[in-house]
C-alpha cells in the first residue's frame, strides 16, 4: 500500500544556519505510514552550502520504545523502518548509528539501513591509513552482503525515547524503552 501524501507546506529564503545566505528551504509534509499512522516529515535543505537536515515525528504520542528483528532472508530487505533523529539504530557486532546533533530522521526500509551502514564502511576503509582497519571494513562489507542475501542472521535494534521510530512486521518485537531518569 502506498504512502499517501496528505499535505506539504514549503518556506524559502529562510536563513541557512551554516552559510547563513537566505536560500534554505524549510519543508514540512504530513503523511501516512502504514501500520504506523500519521507522521510529520521535516526537512531543512540549502540550495547555496547543501547544508540539509532531516526528521521525522508521528502526530500522535507515542512512548519510548524499543524494537528488535531478526534479519534472516533477502524478503526482509523490504521492511519498513521509521526513524527519528532521537533513535539509536543497533546491528550488534556489525554498527551502531546514535542520535546526536548531525542525526537524521527518516522513512525507509532495512534495506536502506544496511545502505546507510555500507556507505559509512566504505568510507572508513576508503579513508584509513592501517591495513588492519582495512581488512576489517572489507570482511563486516562482505557480513553486510551475506546478511541482505539472506545468508546470514543479523538482529536490528532501535531504541527511541521519543517513540517516534518502528519497525513495521509482525517479525518485530516491540516493548518499553527504559528511559533513564536526568539527575539534577
Amino acid at each position: 500500500m502506498p504512502e499517501e501524501e496528505l499535505k506539504e507546506e514549503n518556506f524559502g529564503h529562510q536563513p541557512c544556519p551554516l552559510c547563513h545566505q537566505k536560500t534554505l528551504i524549510l519543508t514540512e509534509r504530513e503523511t501516512e505510514v502504514p501500520y504506523f499512522g500519521k507522521v510529520d516529515l521535516f526537512s531543512m535543505t540549502c540550495n547555496n552550502c547543501k547544508y540539509h537536515k532531516a526528521d521525522v515525528e508521528a502526530i500522535e504520542q507515542k512512548e519510548p520504545s524499543r524494537y528488535e528483528f531478526e534479519i534472516s532472508n533477502e524478503e526482509d530487505m523490504k521492511v519498513r523502518v521509521v526513524k527519528s533523529s532521537e533513535a539509536s539504530v543497533k546491528l550488534p557486532h556489525l554498527a551502531t548509528i546514535t542520535p546526536g546533533p548531525a542525526s537524521q530522521g527518516y522513512v525507509t526500509n532495512i534495506e536502506g539501513i544496511l545502505n546507510r551502514i555500507k556507505y559509512q564502511i566504505e568510507t572508513a576503509r576508503d579513508t584509513a591509513e592501517d591495513e588492519e582497519d582495512k581488512k576489517k571494513a572489507k570482511n563486516l562489507l562482505k557480513k553486510i552482503t551475506r546478511i541482505s542475501w539472506g545468508q546470514e542472521k543479523q538482529k536490528l535494534v532501535i531504541e527511541d525515547p521519543s517513540g517516534n521510530s518502528a519497525i513495521i512486521s509482525d517479525k518485530a518485537v516491540k516493548s518499553p524503552l527504559k528511559v533513564k531518569a536526568i539527575e539534577k
